[in-house]
């Protein structure tokens, strides 16, 4: 039993009785004897805890430790930082120096192995790019892992290289994946639905079987682990450890690429080609897919980001007649927008994508940017919005994506489209699943500032605390005693 004294919620302090992992009361501050251990607020902004609905968890814990690139305006500045940090650092033998972070669909060259292997001859190097949808190779690392050319991978081809990265011991990554957790927890999350490109049910109910306690964790499922969630009767949700922090996730399927690797699949093509991207999965391939998952009770989640993908994802789920999300949904057809809540279909976005591929944007769908990452024309059509990260790809840190979703800018530019912009209640409630109200979880997060009224640097950068998942502390800053 724990009671929380001094919470504002709103304009009224209140003291809230936690028992059994759910709040049993709310009063008046002051107005009752308050039991067992006592978490003082002091004044502090209370909300419900806050949600990433799009994370790979592995990559995320991996990315922490790797040659940050995300600084790098071109492919040679990026080879010059990959230099600079095996110079300063020591490689062991067998070991494959990696990056993560670069973003070149503003870079002025061309990353290619020819320029990695000027400055990292020596070492097997991979560069991971900031939306894990292709990676960057010199020579050796292209012979490590089978693959002749140029030196840029994508799509499939980058799933493979990237998913062989994550081969340390389960040990070090567990270590590292609570780690990432725990840093999580310090930025108010207290879930996350996890589409790592791995079997996660195994993984996660292994880091549970550990006593990983610090966040809920909806495992997501992908093609290659279906048959067996099937059979073992595992529908999205079904609990996967005795304190119900665990939980089977919906079943992601790709379609299309990405914006900055120009792999999204749209109705009209880029500027200057006539390439419209790349439909990795068809409806033909998809829409079985999604029948046999939905039949068995397990949600799709299906990855659209152009405009064209995400028409016949839309498609699809209509001629399934199930509901799921669209992970992304990041540029839609103006006659599309209605159709995500016509269909049940929930939109999970990113928002600080938003911000992050604002020029990216302007320059590869400038004629249509009107319409991308529209969250605004989203909710005004009705459907429901889930934030995410997609970390490493962005921050897992669901302030910063409320901010982009307010502000539309992380700078000292104006806002990108402004249009778009959503209220802090309407950001709010994409980024928690309760409330504060008797009954429901005690997953719960107290802040120094009132999100409210805060500017946009002061939303992202938001001080967290304490952090409570089903009763328990998972991160606090407040004094003891």
């Amino acid at each position: 039993m724990t009671s929380i004294s001094n919470a504002r919620l709103g304009e009224k302090l209140v003291q809230i009785q936690v028992t059994d992992g759910r709040i049993a009361s709310i009063a008046p501050s002051g107005s009752e004897k308050l039991q067992g251990e006592v978490v003082d607020l002091g004044g502090r902004w209370l909300f419900p805890g806050l949600w990433d609905n799009h994370v790979h968890f592995d990559q995320q814990a991996l990315a922490l430790r790797r040659v940050d690139l995300a600084q790098a305006k071109s492919a040679a500045e990026a080879a010059e930082m990959m230099a600079k940090h095996l110079a300063a650092s020591k490689i062991a033998e067998g070991e494959i120096l990696q990056g993560h972070g670069f973003r070149d669909g503003l870079w002025p060259d061309q990353p290619t192995a020819a320029l990695l292997d000027r400055l990292v001859p020596d070492v097997p190097a991979v560069l991971v790019s900031a939306d894990l949808h292709c990676c960057w190779l010199n020579s050796l690392a292209l012979a490590r892992f089978g693959f002749e050319g140029a030196g840029l991978l994508r799509e499939d081809d980058c799933f493979r290289v990237v998913s062989s990265l994550r081969n340390v011991t389960e040990e070090t990554r567990d270590r590292w994946v609570a780690d990432a957790a725990l840093a999580a927890a310090a930025r108010g999350v207290v879930g996350v639905i996890d589409f790592e490109m791995a079997d996660n049910i195994a993984s996660w109910s292994r880091r549970f079987g550990e006593e990983f306690s610090t966040l809920r964790i909806q495992a997501g499922i992908y093609r290659q682990d279906l048959d067996a969630a099937i059979a073992a009767g595992y529908k999205t949700g079904t609990p996967l450890d005795e304190a119900g922090l665990l939980e089977v996730g919906p079943f992601k399927i790709l379609t299309d690429g990405s914006l900055n690797t120009r792999t999204a699949f749209c109705v009209e093509p880029y500027p200057g080609t006539d390439d419209l991207g790349i439909l990795t999965v068809g409806p033909s391939e998809l829409r079985p897919l999604m029948a046999q998952a939905g039949a068995s009770g397990i949600i799709p989640a299906v990855h659209a980001i152009g405009d064209e993908a995400n028409r016949l994802a839309l498609d699809s789920f209509e001629a399934v007649g199930c509901g799921g999300r669209i992970e992304h949904a990041q540029l839609v057809r103006t006659e599309d927008f209605h159709r995500f809540a016509a269909l049940g279909v929930a939109a999970s976005v990113q928002p600080e994508h938003a911000v992050d591929d604002r020029d990216v944007t302007d320059r590869y769908w400038a004629d249509r940017a009107d319409r991308a990452f529209a969250w605004r024309s989203l909710v005004d059509a009705g459907a429901q919005l889930l934030f995410g990260s997609d970390a490493p790809v962005a921050h897992l840190d669901p302030w910063r994506a409320m901010a982009a979703a307010l502000f539309r800018t992380d700078d000292d530019r104006p806002a990108w489209h402004p249009e778009q912009k959503l209220s802090f209640d309407e950001a709010l409630a994409a980024s928690v699943r309760s409330s504060i109200e008797v009954g429901e979880r005690a997953d719960l997060v107290a802040v120094d500032a009132d999100p409210e009224s805060a500017s946009a640097e002061q939303l992202r950068a938001m001080p967290v605390a304490l952090t409570m998942v089903g009763g328990s502390v998972s991160y606090s800053s407040l004094s003891q005693g």
